[in-house]
């Protein structure tokens, strides 16, 4: 016969306990893309930097990608794209029907970053796009003088 000490099945009932709450804790904190606050996300993973020439952010819901136009003066920057929410984003930069720039970031709380160098002023088209949607994501232009 085997005795089990009476304290024993307690112990394993909290365990569990502290298991079960670990995990759903570990669900309830993953970030809704849907419901994002995408000012506040944006003031922590990419916040404003002095020099911005071109800035934006949101949400990605589906595959179409979110394409803004910014005029821009010549000279020399460094591009910075976040984003979250799993997978990855992408920025396709344009200016007069050329690609300038292509970058991709993890979706992970993680940045990229390139160094950009326009030749002339003019407009610029940003293509922010992800195939893993929904995801948020965020960019800079920064001057690098």
């Amino acid at each position: 016969m085997v005795l089990v000490p009476p304290s024993l099945p307690r112990a394993l009932s909290a365990v569990a306990a502290a298991g079960l709450l670990v995990a759903v804790s570990g669900c309830a904190q993953q970030l809704s893309v849907e419901n994002a606050d995408v000012p506040a996300w944006q003031a922590t993973a990419l916040p404003s930097a002095g020099g911005t020439v071109a800035e934006d952010s949101g949400k990605i819901l589906n595959a179409q990608p979110v394409v803004r136009n910014r005029d821009v003066p010549a000279g020399t920057y460094t591009l910075t794209l976040a984003c979250e929410g799993g997978g990855k984003a992408f920025l396709a930069v344009t200016s007069g029907g050329r690609e300038v720039v292509d970058l991709g970031a993890a979706c992970y709380g993680t940045r990229e970053s390139v160094k950009v160098t326009l030749a002339e002023s003019g407009p610029l088209e940003i293509s922010a796009s992800s195939v893993d949607a929904p995801v948020l994501f965020a960019y800079q232009l920064v001057e690098s003088g």
